[in-house]
């Protein structure tokens, strides 16, 4: 009793260990004993589908350049291509706002006032289409919001023009499926290797399993009942696994005919190892003879949980056979290349002898008669119909470029509006382009005045623009001299000529200074 005091572990035939309904006994390496249930999270996820279908090749020739599954990992989503555009949307509008704000400069010295220029220089949509005052000649204009408004356009049709291509790419067919019925002879054109692999998920080994050595055709009780050896159909395996011993049943190049076909196997108890067992895994594959790159299978698991109303866990073990109906479904793919694959689907599960409750459990243990789990594979037609796969392309070129013209002209419309709404509203607006040129006009006229009298200090230098030499006195020969002669004489004509506009002394004074430049060892 004492080796039994794991959890979930009860006794039975006072020596012997067994589990709780819906647990298994489990010896790890180290020789502990246990009780697991079984694996995986919510007792396994079921997958159906096919492999190896071969990728679109209509956009290979980009591969030297660029990786289509590169594009693919950039372009996962809709939603994220037009969340990148509204996010580059909202920053270029933001700059705009930003720029207008603190740019505000009479002098144009600010660099915000450069950025509202330059963004008046991307006005290169609607340069031409700004406020004008009627019977007044239109005249071509980049202003400001003009410039917000093309490049606005601009990103919002690239964004949108983005996701088109992402839905060309992703969506430029569809597969459509045909029925048409199905005779024998298109049934048995079906030549497929067939895998199935049924893992009973116990504490046995395949030392208890007794191997089928028949499979039954046709429907019990009718004249196309048959019964006929196992070999000439399927092939039988068996391997022990870290779950419980795996059956597999292999038939390679096998036509299966329209009829049900039934296959049995069981475990039996062995001293120290009862035959129970808490659920099975399935995996069963088909492909087509000859081709091993293509596939379709189904994947999965059962147990007593998942078709009980009571909910409770239960443990097989009995005379009643547990079911499990395999239906294959044909497919022809016309779109690689006529392949035929017989899609196998796990139909439905029809439970056995099972127990719930320990007592029930522990008195099936101790009776010869139940030690056994039985196990039926219910293999079949899906029905009496053929589906013919095939891809039809929905998008063509033209439909491709009259898109992206209806992109454009949405994306120049919005904007459009939003321009000539503003400028009809806000009337400083109109001649804005008009207050910006005059102030960088102005700006660029202090410069060109500042190289004027940059290059007049370089050329004539500061000493011969100095009125006064160190001791205060004109020099000889100065500019401003000469400039003082040039100017008396000048006065000194026009007063002859004219009404007289100089001091009385003025002639006395010029003349006073010409007999002193005379002179020249005379002192000044």
């Amino acid at each position: 009793m004492a080796a039994c005091a794991a959890a979930r572990m009860f006794a039975y035939n006072a020596t012997l260990c067994a589990c709780d309904p819906g647990y298994y006994y489990h010896l790890s390496g180290n020789g502990t004993a246990s009780c697991a249930g079984m694996p995986g999270d919510g007792w396994g996820d079921w997958q159906v589908g096919a492999e190896g279908a071969p990728r679109n090749q209509s956009l290979y020739f980009l591969a030297p350049v660029l990786s289509i599954d590169a594009v693919r990992r950039l372009t996962q989503s809709q939603a994220v291509l037009l969340e990148a555009a509204l996010a580059a949307l909202l920053t270029w509008l933001a700059f705009c706002a930003a720029a207008r704000v603190v740019g505000r400069d009479p002098r144009g010295e600010k660099r915000m006032f450069r950025a509202r220029y330059w963004v008046s220089r991307l006005d290169f949509l609607f340069d031409n289409t700004h406020w004008a005052v009627d019977q007044q000649v239109l005249r071509k204009r980049k202003t400001e919001l003009g410039g917000t408004c093309s490049v606005t356009s601009l990103i919002l049709f690239t964004g949108l023009l983005t996701v088109l291509l992402y839905q060309a790419i992703n969506r430029r067919s569809i597969e459509v499926h045909r029925v048409k019925p199905a005779n024998a002879p298109d049934l048995l054109s079906f030549v497929n290797d067939l895998e199935f692999h049924i893992t009973t998920v116990s504490s046995m080994s395949c030392a208890q399993a007794v191997a089928p050595s028949t499979i039954a055709m046709g429907t019990p009780g009718f004249m196309d009942f048959r019964m006929v050896p196992l070999s000439m159909l399927f092939t039988y395996s068996c391997t022990n696994t870290s779950q419980g011993p795996s059956i597999t049943l292999r038939c390679n190049g096998c036509r299966i005919a329209p009829r049900d076909h039934y296959l049995s196997w069981q475990f039996v108890d062995l001293p120290g190892q009862p035959a129970t067992t808490v659920g099975f895994q399935f995996n069963l594959t088909s492909r087509q003879h000859g081709d091993d790159q293509h596939m379709s299978f189904v994947s999965g698991m059962m147990n007593s949980d998942d078709y009980a109303d009571d909910g409770k866990l239960r443990t097989f073990r009995g005379r009643d056979s547990n079911v499990l109906k395999i239906q294959l479904f044909p497919q022809i793919h016309n779109n690689l290349g006529n392949l035929r694959l017989l899609q196998p689907l796990v139909q439905d599960f029809t439970q056995g002898s099972a127990f719930s409750d320990v007592g029930s459990l522990n008195l099936s243990l101790q009776n010869p008669r139940d030690g056994m789990v039985n196990t039926t594979l219910y293999i079949s037609y899906l029905s009496d119909y053929i589906v013919e796969i095939s891809n039809e392309s929905v998008v063509g070129p033209v439909s491709v470029l009259a898109s992206i013209g209806g992109l454009y002209a949405f994306s120049v419309a919005i904007c459009l509006c939003l321009m000539a709404q503003c400028e009809a509203r806000i009337k400083k607006l109109r001649d804005e382009d008009t207050k910006m040129l005059k102030i960088l006009s102005k700006r660029r006229a202090r410069q060109n005045w500042d190289k004027v009298r940059k290059f007049v200090m370089y050329t004539w230098g500061p000493s011969n623009l100095n009125p006064t030499d160190r001791s205060g006195q004109q020099p000889e020969g100065s500019c401003i001299e000469s400039f003082t002669r040039e100017e008396t004489i000048r006065r000194a004509t026009s007063d002859v000529n004219g009404p007289s506009r100089v001091p009385a002394n003025m002639g006395a004074i010029v003349i006073k200074r010409d007999e002193e430049a005379e002179q020249p060892n005379s002192p000044r």
